[in-house]
């Protein structure tokens, strides 16, 4: 066919909109919510999108659906059910360690069907290192498996992941430009993909049993410094050179540190790391830099017996190792040492301890920082904190867990968490089963059926009202409603239709449709290592739409491809998952793309194959 399309000054800036857009998610000049802001502005400021309807996507099934998974996860976590998970995979495992590894990857990519998947992972993170202490199992053996079970069993339903979340809302609004006598595109129901995810999950079970874990094994045998987590010191002083134990420094009425501000003395050559400071009745663990130590003040510290003794000896203090001050403060059952890794969407990025005063507002004092498996103890608080580091904290489990509440970090170490709510595990499970019944036998959209579970567990006091605002990712909530009518004006100017009719004009004639959908599959995938899968998949939804009508495909399944492809990055950092995990499994991106890059391929011919067998079986069916 002739292209009949010409391009108009609106297709131009909607197009120059989507390249502004990648730029910026590539370069990340700009914060990725930001950017969609911008993009939202700039569409109604432009009148691409009517003014009455530029706020749309806040109030779109896509992004009610994802506020409300979030919530489910956080109630989820909050009784304690994943603990158990712990215990009993534990318990099943026997040791074995195959067993182990196959069962804790299979449940988590269950999970994965019914809660966000960075939510997934967050949980599993404690989970991997507890079964990773107790077992002969390394970080690195566990944590890509993991991962990958939770992209894959995000195919499970139609809210396992953002892009399946959003096609139905994208399916909607396809339909106002369709060309006149095509049947609608009918929205997906919930349990839509399950086939799909099924095989996805199963392949990536098969594919890490019998050759990623021995690809895995291999490459963590070259690299002897991997040590399996546990709360352990041995752990802490091989990885970090943190060691030795707690003392007590009574401060003398000679001693040079008397006027001194804590923050001056750790400057101090050969001092000692410094947790806690008592001066009268005030005692803090991780106290402020600013606090003063005065005539009498004890501070806690630690390191290696001789070198403290020699701080004391040189500065006038009188050393205890008996804990007669700090003995309560330093009980391992209410303060100890832990890592975290920091999430791309953190507000810690680009800042450093100092300002954000840790020690001060949320009382965790910052002892290291693992980059790019370099250890970081010099002057540790005046560094510049970036995605994916590790950080050592030392701090009361009870300020480390409401500290960690803000998602700004994610606490890898398994400790003491606060509040939990065992006694109503089974309440949580009945509103749990109640919801997915819904919506399976009902036709109420998906983002109302959820949220019934949600109120179910605000009412029945599984969580509370601010735990329930605390747990969602306004990062997430803004990114995706600022897109959403970036692939409203994708379509309503024909700008989706114009790449579509260019492409096809382009094709040799007589190619098969299925070659058309990996292209569209590696090219999304190609999109969402850039520009995050949420973008990717409202860039492309539009043109696979197009593509199909012009090519004589489905366009729901082009569709479906494409949203099951924008999640199908277990190589580079771009996916929240993966980032989460290259810090405390130190992994490097060498050998995320020697063990990610085939099964990704795995996983484009298994959506492409599924998707085609699912609409060929529902067309003989229908």
């Amino acid at each position: 066919m002739d292209n009949a399309l010409t391009l108009t000054t609106d297709m131009k800036l909607v197009l120059g909109l989507v390249g502004f857009t990648m730029a910026m998610f590539l370069f990340e000049r700009i914060r990725a919510d930001l950017v969609a802001l911008v993009v939202l502005v700039v569409l109604g400021i432009t009148g691409l999108i009517a003014p009455e309807e530029i706020f749309g996507g806040f109030s779109g099934n896509a992004v009610m659906s994802i506020i409300a998974t979030m919530i489910l996860g956080a109630g989820l976590d909050r009784t304690g059910a994943l603990n158990r998970l712990a215990s009993w995979l534990l318990r099943r495992g026997h040791g074995i360690e195959q067993r182990l590894l196959l069962m804790t990857t299979a449940i988590a990519g269950l999970n994965s069907s019914i809660m966000q998947n960075p939510s997934v992972m967050a949980l599993y993170l404690p989970v991997a290192s507890r079964l990773a202490a107790r077992s002969g199992l390394s970080l690195q053996r566990l944590l890509l498996p993991i991962a990958a079970a939770i992209v894959m069993g995000g195919a499970l339903t139609m809210v396992g992941n953002s892009p399946l979340i959003l096609l139905n809302d994208l399916l909607i609004s396809a339909n106002n430009n369709l060309p006149s006598g095509l049947a609608t595109l009918e929205p997906l129901r919930m349990f839509a993909p399950l086939p799909i995810g099924v095989v996805l999950l199963a392949a990536s079970l098969l594919y890490f049993r019998y050759y990623g874990d021995r690809k895995l094994r291999q490459e963590t045998e070259q690299d002897d410094g991997v040590v399996t987590p546990a709360r352990t010191e041995s752990y802490f002083a091989h990885t970090y050179g943190i060691e030795g134990d707690v003392f007590e420094l009574v401060v003398t009425a000679e001693s040079p540190l008397v006027g001194m501000s804590l923050g001056e003395a750790e400057a101090m050559h050969d001092a000692p790391l410094m947790l806690a400071l008592q001066t009268g009745n005030d005692t803090r663990l991780a106290p402020p830099a600013d606090m003063r130590i005065w005539v009498g003040s004890v501070l806690g510290v630690m390191g290696a017996r001789q070198a403290v003794a020699d701080f004391a000896q040189n500065h006038f203090l009188r050393m205890s190792s008996r804990l007669r001050h700090f003995g309560d403060l330093f009980n391992p059952s209410r303060a100890g040492i832990s890592e975290a890794v920091i999430p791309p969407t953190s507000r810690f990025i680009g800042k450093t301890a100092r300002e954000l005063r840790l020690r001060k507002q949320n009382g965790i004092s910052l002892l290291a920082i693992n980059r790019d498996k370099k250890v970081i103890r010099e002057d540790v608080r005046t560094v510049q904190l970036r995605a994916g580091d590790m950080l050592v904290f030392h701090s009361i489990w009870q300020d480390l867990h409401q500290a960690a509440g803000s998602r700004d970090f994610v606490v890898v170490t398994d400790y003491p968490k606060g509040e939990q709510r065992p006694h109503k595990l089974k309440i949580a499970m009945a509103i749990f089963a109640i919801t997915i019944l819904i919506a399976l036998t009902s036709r109420l959209p998906v983002s109302l059926t959820l949220m019934t579970g949600v109120a179910g567990m605000l009412l029945t006091g599984v969580l509370r009202m601010d735990e329930a605002y605390a747990s969602i990712n306004w990062k997430t909530v803004f990114l995706m409603a600022g897109l959403i009518p970036l692939g409203w004006a994708m379509d309503s100017s024909g700008a989706a239709a114009w790449v579509a009719g260019h492409t096809v004009d382009r094709l040799p004639e007589g190619m098969p449709v299925w070659v058309l959908e990996i292209a569209v599959a590696l090219l999304t995938t190609a999109f969402s290592l850039v520009i995050s899968h949420v973008g990717a998949t409202i860039v492309m939804v539009p043109m696979a739409i197009n593509l199909a009508l012009a090519a004589g495909g489905n366009p729901t399944a082009f569709a479906l491809i494409v949203a099951l492809s924008a999640s199908n990055n277990l190589m580079s950092a771009s996916n929240p998952i993966i980032s989460m995990i290259t810090g405390p499994a130190n992994y490097t991106s060498r050998q995320l793309w020697r063990v990610g890059g085939p099964l990704s391929l795995i996983y484009t011919l298994v959506v492409v194959v599924m998707v085609n067998l699912m609409f060929w079986w529902g067309g003989r069916a229908g």
